[in-house]
């Protein structure tokens, strides 16, 4: 069975903005499944578009910035 987006339902985002990137912290629950935190980044090119990129590894400060956001995304797992 393929992945079909309206099945995919955003249940919590919340979006944290750094010098050259962005990342965020979501929940989201697949044709009425389990509730998954999902991490993802987006770099700011030259002209401050975002583009995709893997999450990999994060900085002190994103750390700090990230878990906060987390422990209030659990409250919807």
């Amino acid at each position: 069975m393929a992945f079909d987006k309206s099945l995919d339902h955003e249940l919590f985002s919340e979006d944290i903005n750094f010098e050259r990137s962005v990342i965020t912290v979501a929940v989201f629950s697949y044709n009425e499944g389990t509730p998954k935190l999902q991490l993802s980044r987006q770099n700011k090119n030259a002209e401050g578009e975002l583009t995709f990129a893997k999450l990999g590894r994060m900085t002190r400060e994103e750390v700090r910035a990230v878990l906060p956001v987390m422990e209030k995304a659990k409250n919807s797992l």
